[in-house]
């Protein structure tokens, strides 16, 4: 009978105070980092992201951050196989994977058995659609999806043109339509997971994101997106879609002055992180952590580790956690 070993995760909104949580629990549990975060993998892209400081990734070892171009194009499929090579790499050296972010996506591919392989991509399609949505509108492309998956035609909304060329794909090369998240994903049978969510009180997160929105802008955002542009990056990019990213581009394109796009940037984050908090709510094993209740980071831990150290043993994981 194998040992059990058991992956730490350390999820919630942006802005919440997961790199400083991840980085605790990787200390006190022999742990490195696996980033969730897809943002963080791409390179030169420090400042809008909000990558750990160099003090932060000297603390602990930290995996898929800093790692891709951003001029490449990079899929969640791509992530679970890199994901994947850095968790077995630190069962190897017998150490607590620690995986910490808030991308669903990503999360999903590393909790759930997620077979990728059996979509792959269909560039040749996805352009067609694109050029149909331009030439004949978003509707005219849903209507293809509602002859090949009605299901999924009601919940996807016409506009949201990512989700419906994404699910043509899957009926297409599948023949099956796209499931509801509860029905879709069978929970991973490579190791045990103990899911630990962070979050606050909404008015000391929107505060938290409206403070680190103002810090980026004075730490450089501004000068760091024009040299991404000057690599070759537009706003079309795939890297360059994140929140922060694409407001600066708007700005320098003369669509709005800064305060506007300062003001875009603080509420789209705000959105963001309410998708987070819904996406990451509808996992049943999360093990919640208000952290507006706690007087600090050093009374807050302490239940934190408890709470990993009694999940990981209900699933019969004792080996799997070096404990503090």
């Amino acid at each position: 009978m194998k040992e059990s070993k058991t992956v730490i995760f350390v999820a919630g909104p942006t802005a919440v105070g997961k790199t400083k949580y991840a980085i605790e629990i990787a200390n006190a549990f022999q742990g490195e980092i696996i980033s969730a975060d897809s943002m963080q993998i791409y390179k030169y892209m420090d400042i809008g992201s909000a990558k750990p400081t160099k003090e932060e990734l000297a603390r602990a070892k930290h995996h898929l951050v800093d790692e891709i171009d951003p001029r490449d194009e990079f899929s969640v499929a791509e992530y679970q196989i890199l994901a994947k090579k850095y968790i077995a790499q630190v069962f190897l050296e017998g150490k607590t994977p620690v995986v910490s972010g808030g991308t669903g996506l990503y999360l999903n591919a590393l909790l759930y058995d997620m077979n990728f392989s059996i979509m792959p991509k269909q560039a040749s399609l996805r352009k067609q659609l694109e050029q149909d949505a331009e030439q004949y509108g978003t509707a005219y492309v849903h209507d293809r999806l509602k002859s090949l998956d009605r299901a999924a035609a009601e919940r996807i909304h016409p506009n949201n043109l990512k989700k419906v060329i994404r699910a043509i794909e899957v009926a297409e090369t599948t023949g099956e339509g796209i499931r509801e998240f509860r029905e879709s994903f069978v929970p991973t049978q490579d190791y045990d997971c103990v899911l630990i969510g962070l979050n606050r009180d909404r008015e000391e997160l929107y505060q938290r994101i409206d403070q680190r929105v103002d810090h980026l802008m004075k730490a450089g955002l501004m000068k760091e997106i024009e040299s991404l542009l000057e690599k070759g990056l537009t706003e079309n990019s795939i890297s360059m879609k994140g929140i922060g990213y694409k407001e600066i581009i708007s700005f320098l394109h003369g669509e709005y002055d800064l305060d506007e796009a300062i003001r875009l940037v603080k509420r789209n984050t705000r959105n963001y992180a309410k998708r987070q908090l819904t996406w990451l709510r509808r996992y049943p094993d999360m093990i919640w952590f208000n952290l507006s209740e706690y007087e600090s980071e050093a009374e807050a831990l302490p239940a934190i580790f408890k709470a990993i150290r009694s999940k990981g043993n209900d699933n019969g994981s004792k080996k799997g956690i070096k404990n503090p």
